[in-house]
């Protein structure tokens, strides 16, 4: 920020993939004297906001999380309400997205997900399979550390050679087998956690919190954050004069 003032999208480092704690749902609906259920509809209501300002902003890949193995725990009548939230917003939302171009994702289990949400589920992934303007990633029954115990399972199934197992081919059993890692982690509401989210792809991304809970989010404040993500020196455990080094190898 020069002068108080925004530098433009063209002098940013837009990171390649960028994934969203999307957390203070709740709190927000306290706020304002509302029923928990009122802040998770406000906050599905703003992916679109979201979603469109990546798309403005030439960020290829997005990752939310909306929902966690931990979110089973929550009240039941809560949990049930965030069920009619996520097949709503695949009725309503999933032909608007493939027409600008969103191709989903999904990264988690459908297992034991009613039948209905997970054909809906299904059903968007095939239908925006060949998209290209964006990927949206969508966490939902997703941890990392099941993530990463699925994966284990499926490489002794292959019956793997222990000698095989290298980093590149551990990452080809994750869900996010063939994107790249996110560059930037999100996480609103002021929390400090990565909360079991990625914990194996996001070993080196950068983390940006911000006390805005998740319905107040918009464009300006994923701005903010390009803004912030842009003034970093991503070392990856390298020392400048490393990097420095290496960018003026021929």
């Amino acid at each position: 920020m020069v002068n108080g003032k925004m530098p433009p999208l063209s002098e940013l480092s837009v990171p390649q993939h960028v994934a969203i704690i999307m957390d203070g749902n709740g709190r927000w609906a306290k706020q304002r004297g509302l029923p928990r259920q009122a802040g998770h509809r406000a906050g599905a209501e703003n992916l679109r906001r979201v979603i469109n300002a990546a798309v403005e902003f030439g960020i290829p890949i997005l990752t939310i999380y909306a929902f966690s193995t931990e979110n089973w725990d929550r009240p039941k009548l809560e949990v049930r309400a965030l069920m009619k939230i996520f097949a709503r917003v695949l009725n309503q939302e999933v032909y608007e997205l493939h027409e600008q171009g969103v191709c989903i994702h999904h990264i988690g289990e459908l297992e034991g997900v009613d039948p209905k949400l997970s054909a809906g589920v299904r059903n968007a992934i095939e239908l925006t399979k060949d998209n290209k303007r964006l990927i949206l990633n969508v966490a939902f029954n997703y941890g990392g550390r099941r993530e990463i115990l699925h994966a284990v399972r499926r490489m002794l199934e292959d019956n793997l050679p222990p000698e095989q197992l290298d980093e590149q081919t551990f990452d080809s059993y994750l869900f996010t087998n063939g994107l790249p890692d996110p560059d930037l982690v999100i996480r609103t509401s002021g929390e400090l956690r990565i909360s079991n989210f990625l914990i194996w792809q996001a070993a080196y991304a950068e983390f940006y919190p911000t006390p805005t809970y998740w319905p107040d989010f918009d464009r300006d404040e994923l701005y903010k954050a390009l803004v912030d993500y842009s003034s970093r020196n991503r070392r990856f455990g390298r020392t400048d004069a490393q990097i420095a080094s290496q960018a003026t190898l021929p």
